[in-house]
Parts: C-alpha cells; sequence; structure tokens
C-alpha cells in the first residue's frame, strides 16, 4: 500500500485521538471533557473488540492476508500498538489534571483510605447493604484455568499475602459496576462534595470476603479484558437465521482475548499468571494502566452540577411546515420536508408515525429497524398501527454490532403483535433508515417515504446529526416499494432510476459521478465535489477522487472518522482538502454534493464510502429534488467547511491541527441551529392541513 492509502485502523485512531482532543481542551466545560474521556474509553473498547480483532484473525493468514486486506496486518497491529500507548499517556495525564480542576470546585474524588470517621461509616453501610452480596471471589491455583471472563468488565486480581510465612494466594473479583452506580457520593466534609469509586467500596470491604484465609495484607489490582466481538456466522441450512445469530452471540462471549488492561503497580508474578491463564503473549496487547479501568463510565458522571460546567443546550426547533396538532400527511403530500436532527426534533417523526397507526385510509407501514431506543416510541406506534388492524411489514437486521440481542427480543415483540417480521437479508445486512406509509382514499393510493441516514432511534436522535427526508413524491416513494418487495423476495431486483442501492448500484454510479466531473473539469468547466460523510476508507473511490483533484476537480470532504486518503500525497493540496468536526453532537449526516456541469445533483445517504457498505450491505442514497431543501444542505455543508472552533485539518501526518481563526471564529452547530432557527422566522405560514 502506497503512502497515498492510510490503514483505516490507523486513520480511526486519529479519529478517537479527535475525541481526546475535546478532553484536553480547556474552552470545553469541565464535565463535558470528563465526558469526552468516556466517550473515548467507550470507543476504544469497540475497536479492539471489532478493529484490531479483525487484525489478529487476518494475521493468521500469514502473507495472504496483505492481499485479503491490501496492508500487513501485523505491522499495522504494531502500530496500533504504539499510538494506543501514546494516547494512553495523554488520556492519563489530563484525567489527573481534571481531578485536580474538579477539586478547584471543591468536588473531590477519594479513595477508601482518605475517608473521614462519617464517610468510612457510610461506605461500610452501603457496602453491607448493597455491595457484599454481589461479591463471589474465583481462587486462582496454580494449574487451574479460568472461568469464561466477562468482556470488558473490570476484575479484581487480588492478592492475599501472610507477612510471615511469605505464604501467598491470588483471587479474581468481578466489579458490579453494570448493576451497580460506579460513582457513590459521600457525606460532605467542611462543605466540599466527595466522591468515592465502587471499586474503592469494595476495596474498603473485601477483607470480609477471605475471612477463611490467614493474611495480614490485600492488595486489588484492576484488569479488563476486552474480546473479539466478531460474529461467525455458520452456513447451515438447518438453521433458522435467528438461531444462528443466537449461537453466534453465545460463541462471542467466548471469544478470543484482543487486550488486557492492567493496574501497571501490579506485581509481576500476578501479571505472568493471569497472562499465562489467559493465553496471552508478547504480540499481544497488554497495556498497562492507572488505578481504575472503564472509565467509559465517565460518561455518566453528573457532578458538578450548575450550567457552566456544561454546554448550554440547544433547544430543538420545530419544523417551520409542521404545525403541532395538524395532520404532517397532508403537507408531505403537498412538499417535500427536511428534518435534521437534533436541531428539529424526533417528536416530529413519532408524530407522523402515530397519524398513520390512526389513520382510517391508511392501510399498512413498512419500515427498517437497525439501532432502536431502549424504551422505542417506534415500536409502540408500530404496534399500535397493527392494532389498529393496519398491515404493518418491519425488516429488522439481526446484525446490527452490539445491538443483535435487543433486536432479537424486538423481533419477537412484534411477532406477538401480528407485526410482519423480515430478519433481514442473508449474507447482506440492511443497514438502509426506509419507512414507506401506504394511505388509500376513494380508490386512490397515496404513499409516502421516509429516507434518512440514521437510525430511526428518539435517543440516538438527541446527540447525533442526521438527515430524514419526508417525501410523496412518486419518484422516490416507487422505488421505496421496490426495496421492500427485495427485502419480502430476494431474488427480485428491480432497476432503480432514482435510488442508489448497495451494494447493486452505487459504487459503480459514485464512480461514474467522479468521472464526470472529471470530464467537465477537463473541458474546462467549473467542477466540484462536495462530501460530508462518516468514514471513506474505499480504495477504488480513493484513487478516482485522487485522479478528480489532479484534474482540477475541487474537492472539499468533512468526515467524522476514518479517512484513508492523504491530503496532498500527491501534489493535490489546493484541489483535495480535508476536515473533521468533533463537537458536542456527533456528526452522522451524510450527504454528497456534485457540480454536474451546473446542474448540481445533491443525495443524502445511509452508506459510508467503505467497501462494506458498497459491497455488502443494503444502503440507498436518495436524490434531493426539492430545490430549497438542497439550498439547505448546501448552506449547512458551507457553515461546517467554515469552522474555526471544532475543526481539524486531515494532512499526511494525522497531526489533528485545528484550523486557524481567521475573524470571528465559526462553531458550525451553534451556527446551523441559528441558520434554521432563522429559516424558520422567514418561511411563509405553516402549511393547512
Amino acid at each position: 500500500m502506497s503512502k497515498a492509502y492510510i490503514p483505516k485502523e490507523i486513520s480511526w485512531l486519529s479519529f478517537n485521538g479527535r475525541v481526546l482532543q475535546e478532553a484536553e481542551n480547556s474552552d470545553v466545560p469541565l464535565v463535558e471533557r470528563l465526558k469526552f474521556l468516556g466517550i473515548y474509553s467507550n470507543n476504544l473498547d469497540e475497536y479492539f473488540r471489532v478493529r484490531v480483532a479483525t487484525l489478529k484473525r487476518l494475521s493468521l493468514f500469514g502473507n495472504k492476508s496483505k492481499i485479503i486486506l491490501g496492508y500487513n496486518p501485523r505491522t499495522t497491529l504494531k502500530r496500533v500498538h504504539e499510538i494506543v500507548l501514546e494516547q494512553n499517556e495523554r488520556f492519563e495525564k489530563v484525567y489527573k489534571h481534571l481531578l485536580k480542576e474538579l477539586n478547584k470546585q471543591n468536588i473531590h474524588i477519594i479513595n477508601e483510605q482518605q475517608l473521614d470517621a462519617k464517610q468510612a461509616l457510610f461506605v461500610q453501610e452501603y457496602f453491607h447493604r448493597e455491595v457484599r452480596t454481589r461479591l463471589m471471589p474465583l481462587i486462582l491455583t496454580k494449574d487451574g484455568g479460568l472461568p469464561n471472563l466477562t468482556d470488558d468488565a473490570i476484575y479484581f486480581a487480588i492478592l492475599l499475602k501472610n507477612s510471615i510465612t511469605d505464604k501467598k494466594r491470588y483471587a479474581l473479583l468481578e466489579i458490579p459496576a453494570g448493576i451497580l452506580p460506579r460513582f457513590l457520593l459521600l457525606p460532605e466534609r467542611d462543605g466540599g462534595k466527595y466522591i468515592i469509586f465502587l471499586d474503592d467500596v469494595i476495596r474498603y470491604g473485601m477483607k470480609e470476603l477471605f475471612f477463611i484465609f490467614q493474611f495480614d495484607e490485600i492488595f486489588a489490582y484492576t484488569i479488563k479484558l476486552t474480546k473479539d466481538a466478531e460474529l461467525d456466522i455458520a452456513d447451515d441450512i438447518s438453521e433458522s437465521y435467528i438461531e444462528k445469530i443466537s449461537k453466534s452471540l453465545q460463541q462471542r462471549k467466548k471469544g478470543t482475548a484482543v487486550r488486557l488492561v492492567y493496574d501497571r503497580n501490579m506485581p509481576p508474578e500476578l501479571l505472568k499468571i493471569l497472562t499465562r491463564k489467559l493465553n496471552l503473549g508478547p504480540d499481544d496487547a497488554i497495556i498497562p494502566g492507572d488505578r481504575y479501568h472503564n472509565l467509559k463510565d465517565l460518561i455518566r458522571f453528573d457532578q458538578p452540577e450548575g450550567a457552566r460546567f456544561r454546554y448550554k443546550p440547544l433547544t430543538p426547533i420545530l419544523h417551520h411546515d409542521i404545525n403541532q396538532g395538524r395532520s404532517i400527511l397532508s403537507v408531505i403530500k403537498k412538499k417535500d420536508l427536511m428534518l435534521y436532527f437534533p436541531y428539529h426534533p424526533f417528536d416530529h417523526f413519532i408524530d407522523l408515525l402515530r397519524e398513520a397507526s390512526i389513520d382510517p385510509n391508511v392501510t399498512s407501514i413498512d419500515i427498517t429497524l437497525y439501532r432502536l431506543a431502549r424504551n422505542s416510541s417506534v415500536i409502540n406506534a408500530l404496534l399500535n398501527a397493527a392494532r389498529n388492524g393496519k398491515s404493518v411489514t418491519t425488516v429488522v437486521e439481526l446484525q446490527a454490532r452490539f445491538d443483535e440481542e435487543a433486536n432479537i427480543i424486538w423481533g419477537k415483540k412484534l411477532l406477538d403483535e401480528g407485526v410482519k417480521v423480515i430478519y433481514g437479508v442473508p449474507g447482506l445486512k440492511v443497514h438502509s433508515k426506509l419507512c414507506l406509509i401506504t394511505r388509500v382514499k376513494n380508490d386512490v393510493v397515496q404513499r409516502f417515504a421516509a429516507v434518512g441516514t440514521g437510525n430511526f432511534n428518539e435517543e440516538t436522535a438527541r446527540v447525533y446529526t442526521d438527515h430524514l427526508l419526508l417525501t410523496a413524491d412518486k419518484k422516490i416513494t416507487n422505488e421505496v416499494v421496490k426495496a421492500f418487495n427485495f427485502f419480502v423476495a430476494n431474488y427480485r431486483k428491480e432497476k432503480f432510476y432514482h435510488l442508489l442501492l448497495s451494494p447493486f448500484y452505487l459504487r459503480n454510479k459514485l464512480l461514474m459521478l467522479i468521472e464526470n466531473e472529471i470530464k467537465n473539469a477537463k473541458a474546462g468547466k467549473r467542477a466540484y465535489i462536495y462530501v460530508k460523510i462518516n468514514n471513506l476508507t474505499d480504495e477504488e473511490i480513493i484513487g478516482k477522487i485522487y485522479k478528480a483533484a489532479s484534474a482540477g476537480v475541487k474537492i472539499r470532504l468533512i468526515v467524522r472518522g476514518m479517512l484513508s486518503l492523504v491530503p496532498g500525497a500527491k501534489g493535490d493540496m489546493e484541489n483535495l482538502k480535508a476536515i473533521s468536526i468533533v463537537d458536542k453532537y456527533l456528526e452522522h449526516s451524510r450527504f454528497l454534493i456534485f457540480c454536474n456541469g451546473g446542474d448540481e445533483l445533491v443525495y443524502i445517504t445511509s452508506a459510508d464510502i467503505m467497501p462494506r457498505n458498497l459491497d455488502r450491505r443494503i444502503e440507498v442514497t436518495c436524490p434531493v429534488y426539492d430545490e430549497s431543501i438542497r439550498k439547505e444542505i448546501r448552506d449547512v455543508f458551507e457553515i461546517q467547511w467554515n469552522d474555526t472552533v471544532k475543526a481539524r485539518i486531515f494532512d499526511e501526518t494525522q497531526s489533528n491541527n485545528l484550523v486557524k481563526v481567521t475573524g470571528n471564529p465559526i462553531r458550525s452547530q451553534i451556527e446551523v441551529h441559528k441558520y434554521l432557527l432563522k429559516a424558520g422566522e422567514v418561511t411563509d405560514d405553516p402549511i393547512p392541513a
């Protein structure tokens, strides 16, 4: 692989480095900085469970692995380990700094040795009342193996020592952080707030657990094991798809270890025992850390209180064409609507489903479900539609990573209420975001479609930016019907003229669109490509982008996560530029803009530009035909491109340097909110029902 292509695993670590930058940034409110540390930690866990695990699998293929991947997985794993250690040092440094910042606010995180008498009594009572009965130690023996340790849980590796006989015993103890709160608020001291980790509550009382052994010293060192989380779906036609997924979920719990994080103060002999019992070798990621692991729990850290410690919330803006208490279907019938979450409330979509569920003329609702909220109002609306006699069909993707179990449960609940459930498409992951409402009045069929860039999930819609197009345009709705026909009968592959479906049309169409810009640039015409995407790693598309930049096409890329191309690698820095925005909201919306000789083309898409999205998933890329919506998307792109507060520059060094401020600073998420607020003020009155 040439220097013009960055392995996606390395590029992803650069993205997580941008998250870490937000924790390091003194301009970010204190609680938000702690949460960014939690996000960084949570991201890294999933990274090891999926991406590092995949690299380890591929490395077993020897020389073939380089052909499969395009670069050497062993070399990449080595570089991954180096970067993770470098970032871990930064993480620990900023965490310690933030503890000092908390102290300045008279908020103190203390350990079991720093309690005063009143706090010690409080901890002792809490330990006996809530914690003690949940603790079940495992004694480690010389020849005995380890049980199946829980992936991403935290454990104490415990040393019991008799200083007279010098006899030692070792044990493992799982910390029940998934059951009990990780942070315990203690009685105040001198007007200050005090907080203790659950880990230290256990350290305070754990002597009581080992009373049958003779020891006078006890030490507890935190460890965390991360396992391969990829599912192996056996090709066995005698099993149903849901049974295969369920079996694979059980196998995931026994996955191969891919990372061990341990307290660096752990005695070498105890670390040696653990690594031997876990079958970890010198090539594995064995990472020394501080006293506490699983700091992803900082995402839920809610101290200190007060607005100055958090970002000022942006009030969701009611879409200017939607009048609460009036029919949304009647508005969509007259014009396309574009919802932009979280700036617009997700309630608009829930209201649409509720209206469809009770409208006597609505006959059916079809929807794809990938990730759902824990208490999903979307599901409630669909169940209500079924109870009201509508025909409801759901395409539930069982391979939505880490949501497989939840989706099986949702699928069963829907089936119990008479909803037709299609469990994805064998061999392809259904990642498209589609909803189709069919209404029949006086024998006239009217269809309404929702096509989005993000999941139908009211929880993530509060913190992820996403677009959702609502339309009655037959060019779109007729092809959404074709997409659902394909889900029902996978052998039916109809022709699409407007929607671009992966894996059938999107790759070739992207190549054609880029080639068209190249042709126009060479002919002296204006040519540009503007892309906002989560990840761009596909080698073929990247090669075509380089070719376009060299031909004079102006290319601007806003990429949140992985970007495998290198602006400037082929001397095209003027024509090929890329930035990334990391801020309060996770930038998840995806759209594409092509000059097309002046007849501009605008698309929204559920797909990233990666081999998996182009070749192994059902994705939908949808043209935007309404000129006012096209203008809004172009304006939003310009606002984000001109960000001088949260935008980082992509370059060959992956240094994540912030864009230089010239003039007044522009923070795009704030400016987009202002833009949409102003758009609502200057528009005509909402369309009457």
